[in-house]
């Protein structure tokens, strides 16, 4: 569905952003937003299986997003030395030393105001086993617009310097990868991933929540017990006791899809899962996962992700256990 201009205008000035925010914001919907690929950091032969990369930050690496972009994967960033601006969405964070950004895959991203000296790392990591598990499902009481709190985070002086210790265990790993070594740099990004998250529980307030962030949670809870048996969103929301429509409206607040698609998206997830950590066939898996059959399960990830069952299986187990 084509948006106008004005109706994008209209929306950004309701959600009562500041006209210099409009300002920018609308300059972001008038450029041309690439996607930049995982697949398309290589710097040597091992990257083609590899669901990570860890670079030094530099000036020069920065000019890359120097446009507005989107990701198909999540990026890391902090500085040991310099500052620079980022823009996420409609978001403005200095970042410098002590701070630290992590960025959702398909959130418009530009970064400017690189300071000579900047230097630091970017860590950039595919979604599918670092950060599904852990921000959508196993810390679903903290999963409330983490996108969003997530995007500058100050660290104390010791967290920092775990952060910094974290991040040059997996660069070595990085530089000469091996199939174990690469399931340490998973449960290593997993430790940055929750010490980050960690030095956000003070601002997490746990108690006293909107009634739709609570909505929310449950909803995600319910989801993580009973993905395997339901489909509907109906029954989702029954559970809940509110109308499909308020479902859709407070999945789309605080995580961005309608709740069809949150659904979906956790299937996705688990079938990733099994065909990487399970002997089991397609069709186990499709009975596992309450299909009726293999060809419903092929119909789905077809339809989903545009290839077939053994094709997804063959690119992950490429990607990650080669």
């Amino acid at each position: 569905m084509y948006i106008s201009e004005r109706q994008i205008e209209l929306l950004i000035l309701r959600s009562g952003l500041c006209s210099s925010k409009l300002k920018n914001t609308l300059e972001i919907f008038r450029m041309e937003v690439s996607r930049i690929l995982l697949k398309q950091h290589i710097q040597k032969k091992e990257d083609h299986s590899l669901s990570f990369r860890l670079f030094d930050l530099s000036a020069e690496y920065l000019e890359t997003y120097a446009k507005a972009h989107k990701k198909d994967h999540f990026c890391l960033i902090f500085l040991t030395q310099g500052s620079i601006k980022v823009q996420i969405e409609d978001d403005y964070h200095k970042l410098k030393p002590g701070k630290v950004s992590v960025i959702f895959p398909d959130q418009i991203q530009v970064i400017s105001d690189i300071s000579d000296d900047v230097s630091g790392k970017v860590l950039l990591f595919d979604e599918v086993l670092f950060c599904s598990d852990i921000l959508n499902n196993e810390l679903t009481v903290y999963n409330v617009n983490l996108s969003a709190r997530l995007r500058c985070v100050q660290l104390t002086e010791e967290d920092f310097e775990q952060t910094l210790a974290h991040t040059y265990a997996i660069e070595k790993i990085y530089a000469t990868p091996s199939l174990i070594k690469k399931e340490q740099a998973r449960f290593y990004i997993k430790i940055l991933l929750l010490g980050i998250i960690e030095a956000l529980h003070g601002e997490i307030p746990m108690l006293h929540l909107e009634s739709d962030k609570l909505l929310y949670i449950q909803f995600k809870k319910v989801l993580n017990t009973h993905y395997k048996e339901y489909r509907t969103v109906k029954h989702y929301a029954d559970k809940l006791a509110i109308s499909t429509k308020k479902l859709n409206a407070i999945t789309k607040k605080h995580c961005g899809e309608t709740a069809i698609n949150a659904i979906h998206n956790r299937i996705l997830t688990e079938i990733k899962r099994q065909m990487l950590y399970s002997d089991l066939s397609h069709k186990q898996i499709a009975l596992d996962l309450g299909f009726s059959s293999p060809s419903a399960l092929h119909k789905f990830v077809k339809a989903k992700l545009k290839e077939t069952p053994s094709d997804l299986q063959f690119k992950l187990e490429q990607m990650y256990n080669a």
